[in-house]
C-alpha cells in the first residue's frame, strides 16, 4: 500500500490524487474522444437519424452519464447494437419525434430495472464468455478497421455486425477495400501506427499522447496531400455539422412528441431499446472491469440507473438511445484513463469541438482514427489471451473460442449468448460428474463399495448416480452416505430408495446413512444481513 506524508491533510491528499489522475485522464479522454467522433457520427448515419442526434448522444453519454455512474472507465454512446432497431423504430413509428419519445420511454423503464435490482444479471456471465467477447471485438475492430486504413470508407465507422448494410460482410469488405486503396489513406495509417508503437517508448516524449500527434499528423498529411495528385476525398474525412453560432446550434435540438403517449408501438418499441441497451451496458461494464488495471468493480444497479437517466435525457434534447460502449471504454482504458473524469471530458471535448473547431475536426482523416483503433484491437485479441485461456482447461477455452467465433459472424449479443449456451453446458457437464465421492475396499472375495454424496445433489446428478448405481457388481456391500448433503433433490431419492429395495435380487446390500426421507431447499440468508454481521 503507498503510504501518504502524514503530515498531510485529508485536503491535501485528495489533491494530490486528483492532480495524479487527471494527468492520466486528460490525455485518454482525447484519445476517447477522437474515437468516439467519427462512430457517434456513423451510427446516426446508418441509423437513419440526423447526424447531430450522434453528436448530442455522446456529449450527454460523456457527460451525464459518466457523473451518475459508479463505473470508472466505462464511456457510454450511441451503440452500433442499437442501429437495426433504431432504423426500424423511425420507420414504423412515422416520424423521428415520436421515436424520441420511445427512447424517453426506454430510460425510465432502465431507472426502473436499476431501482428493483435487474443489474445484478450481470454477475452471472461467465469470465470465459467475457473474455472471449473481448477478443472478438479485439478481432472485430482490426476486420473492420483495415478498409478504413486502407482509405475506402463506403460503410459507416462502428458497424460491427458481420453482414453489413453497404451489403458486404467482414471479410468481402476487406477484399473491396485491398483491390482501390487510396495511397493517402495508406501512407497515414501506417505512420499512425508507427508512432502508436513507438512513441510511447519514450517516456520523456511520452507526456504528449501518441493519439494527439496521430492527429496533429493526419491533419498536416491532409494539406500535404491535398497538393499532390491523389488527395483524400471527402468520404475519407471525418464529418461535423458546422453551426456558425450558439443560437444555430440550439436550432438543432428536437423534442419528443409527447401526444404520442397513448400510441401502444411506442411502450414496444422503448421496452425493446431498453433491454437490448440494458443487457448490452450489462457486457461491457463486466468487461471492462476486467481490464482494469486496478481491479475495481462497478455497481451493476447504479450503472442501470445512470443508463436510464442518459436516455431520457438524450430523447428529450433529440438523441440516439445510448448503452456502454466497450470500443470506446477499451481505447479509455489502453490509454490510460484512471477516473470517470477521462468521460466526461470526452464528452466536454465533443461539445467543444461542435462549437468552436468543427472546420478543424473535419480535416482529420478517418485513416488515422482507424489507426488508433487497430492498435486498441490487438490489445485486446494479444495472443497472450489465448495462451492463459488454453491454460486453464477446455471447460474455459472452448466457449472463450465459441464466443469469438459466433460474436465474429454475428453480433455482440447474439455472440455472447452462444458463448453462454456452451458454457452452460461445460457448467451441467461438470455437475452431472460430481455429484458424489466413493471408495472400494475389500473384506475376502466380498467388496465394500462407500458412496458419499456431495452436499448439492440436483436432478442433473440423477443420470450419473444411476449409471454407477447400476454397474455395481453383484455380491457387494454398498454404502450410501449423505452425511454431507444438504439437499438432495426427490427424483434422486426415488432413484436411491428403488436401488436399496431391489439390490437385493443381485446378492447386493444396501446400506443408508444419514438419507432422509424428504430434504428441503435450503433458504439463502439476504447479502446485505450478511455483510450486517461481518461489520458487527
Amino acid at each position: 500500500m503507498q503510504k501518504t506524508n502524514p503530515a498531510f491533510s485529508g485536503t491535501d491528499i485528495k489533491k494530490y490524487f486528483l492532480k495524479k489522475n487527471l494527468t492520466k485522464d486528460l490525455p485518454s479522454s482525447i484519445v476517447v474522444f477522437l474515437v468516439a467522433l467519427p462512430l457517434c457520427l456513423g451510427i446516426a448515419l446508418a441509423s437513419g437519424a440526423p447526424l447531430f442526434a450522434g453528436l448530442i448522444t455522446g456529449i450527454i453519454g460523456g457527460i451525464v452519464v459518466a457523473s451518475f455512474s459508479g463505473s470508472q472507465l466505462s464511456v457510454s454512446g450511441p451503440a452500433a447494437g442499437l442501429t437495426v432497431i433504431v432504423l426500424g423504430a423511425i420507420t414504423s413509428l412515422g416520424s423521428y419525434q415520436t421515436f424520441l419519445l420511445a427512447v424517453v420511454l426506454a430510460g425510465v423503464f432502465q431507472l426502473i430495472l436499476g431501482l428493483v435490482k435487474a443489474g445484478t444479471i450481470g454477475n452471472y456471465f461467465p469470465s470465459s464468455v467475457i473474455e472471449g467477447m473481448l477478443a472478438a471485438i479485439g478481432l472485430t475492430l482490426i476486420l473492420k478497421q483495415l478498409p478504413h486504413a486502407l482509405g475506402v470508407d463506403s460503410d459507416f465507422n462502428g458497424d460491427d455486425s458481420f453482414f453489413q448494410q453497404d451489403h458486404e460482410n467482414t471479410f468481402t469488405a476487406i477484399t473491396a477495400a485491398l483491390s482501390h486503396f487510396s495511397l493517402a489513406a495508406v501512407v497515414i495509417s501506417l505512420l499512425s501506427i508507427a508512432i502508436l508503437i513507438i512513441w510511447p517508448r519514450f517516456k520523456k516524449l511520452a507526456i504528449v499522447p501518441a493519439p494527439l500527434l496521430v492527429v496533429v499528423l493526419g491533419v498536416f498529411g491532409t494539406l500535404i496531400f491535398a497538393n499532390t495528385s491523389f488527395p483524400f476525398r471527402a468520404d475519407q474525412m471525418v464529418k461535423i455539422p458546422v453551426v456558425s453560432g450558439f443560437g444555430e446550434f440550439l436550432g438543432l435540438f428536437t423534442m419528443p412528441d409527447f401526444s404520442q403517449l397513448a400510441n401502444k408501438n411506442v411502450y414496444f418499441v422503448a421496452f425493446t431499446i431498453a433491454i437490448v441497451a440494458s443487457l448490452e451496458t450489462l457486457l461491457s461494464i463486466e468487461a471492462i472491469d476486467k481490464i482494469d488495471p486496478i481491479k475495481r468493480v462497478s455497481p451493476t444497479n447504479r450503472e442501470l440507473i445512470a443508463q436510464g437517466i442518459g436516455n431520457i435525457t438524450s430523447g428529450m434534447v433529440g438523441g440516439l438511445p445510448m448503452t456502454s460502449v466497450i470500443v470506446r471504454s477499451s481505447a479509455n482504458v489502453n490509454s490510460g484513463g484512471r477516473t470517470k473524469m477521462s468521460a466526461i471530458f470526452h464528452g466536454c471535448w465533443l461539445l467543444l469541438s461542435l462549437l468552436f473547431i468543427p472546420q478543424i475536426i473535419n480535416m482529420i482523416p478517418l485513416s488515422c482514427l482507424a489507426a488508433i483503433l487497430l492498435v486498441t484491437g490487438y490489445k485486446l485479441t494479444r495472443i497472450g489471451l489465448f495462451q492463459h485461456m488454453y491454460y486453464k482447461g477446455w471447460d474455459q477455452f472452448v466457449p472463450f473460442v465459441v464466443t469469438i467465433v459466433a460474436v465474429l459472424l454475428s453480433d455482440l449479443l447474439k455472440g455472447v449468448a452462444v458463448g453462454l449456451l456452451v458454457s452452460i453446458f461445460y457448467l451441467l457437464r461438470t455437475n452431472m460428474r460430481n455429484p458424489y465421492f466413493y471408495r472400494i475396499t475389500n473384506e475376502g472375495d466380498k467388496k465394500n463399495i462407500r458412496i458419499k454424496l456431495a452436499e448439492e445433489v440436483s436432478f442433473l446428478n440423477k443420470a450419473a448416480i444411476q449409471v454407477v448405481l447400476t454397474n455395481i457388481p453383484r455380491e457387494t456391500n454398498v454404502v450410501i452416505d449423505g452425511s454431507n448433503a444438504r439437499y438432495i433433490d426427490p427424483d434422486v431419492l426415488e432413484t436411491i430408495f428403488n436401488y436399496k429395495h431391489n439390490a437385493y435380487t443381485k446378492g447386493i446390500i444396501v446400506t443408508l446413512e444419514n438419507i432422509q426421507k424428504h430434504y428441503t431447499v435450503p433458504k439463502l440468508r439476504k447479502s446485505n444481513k450478511i455483510v450486517e454481521d461481518i461489520n458487527k
